[in-house]
């Protein structure tokens, strides 16, 4: 029953969000066409729930050609490569536009993915979602050996927008560590343990500490 209730408020919110504001989508794709050549939005390939394929979507903050930046530079510079493991991400990132810094550090690139909310592949709380980057079989296989035996408890809920690794220190938190927050979200989930982290996550996104 909770996690039915859960899917209805996801739906109520996401709509909230969407009509409210809407002004905000606006000014964000005008900033994008403004400064940075390609489409306003970006699809992102990343594993869902039961281990399900999805694309999420984003106000793009890279360039075009962000991909094929990211596998030449993790196959060129060992030092990434390392921070790409520990992390799941790089904190002087070669492939982000100069609006594209400013939105993913206020999380504002994320604010498309309440349509993703309304589709059923994601939640408004839960799990951060897992980016695919290369052939989906060998992605797929090294997402179970980062999350080891926490594989089937993560992989058994939906991602979501926001979690608890959000509120927890972001990108400044090891992937190991991430894994033992998100299981520890999964443990503890209610709804007011919910509203308790989307309370937390309008501060982080006024004053973002340790994303990137």
């Amino acid at each position: 029953m909770k996690w039915f209730l859960k899917r209805v408020f996801d739906i109520l919110f996401s709509l909230l969000v969407i009509i409210f504001i809407s002004p905000i989508y606006v000014i964000i794709a005008i900033s994008i066409l403004l400064t940075s050549k390609g489409p306003v939005f970006y699809s992102s390939t990343r594993l869902g729930k039961n281990g399900k394929i999805i694309k999420c979507y984003k106000f793009r903050t890279m360039h075009l050609d962000a991909e094929y930046r990211l596998i030449n530079i993790l196959n060129s510079n060992i030092a990434l490569k390392v921070e790409w493991e520990k992390f799941q991400k790089l904190k002087n990132d070669p492939r982000i536009t100069k609006i594209g810094s400013f939105l993913r550090k206020t999380s504002l690139d994320e604010l498309p993915q309440f349509f993703n909310v309304l589709n059923g592949d994601l939640s408004v709380v839960g799990p951060r979602a897992f980016v695919m980057v290369g052939p989906k079989d060998k992605f797929v296989d090294e997402i179970k050996t980062y999350l080891g035996s926490y594989t089937e408890k993560i992989l058994s809920v939906k991602p979501g927008i926001t979690g608890l690794w959000q509120i927890s220190g972001r990108s400044n938190v090891t992937i190991e560590e991430r894994i033992k927050i998100e299981s520890e979200y999964i443990d503890n989930f209610s709804f007011l343990f919910d509203l308790k982290i989307i309370l937390k996550t309008i501060p982080k996104m006024i004053f973002p500490n340790g994303a990137f």
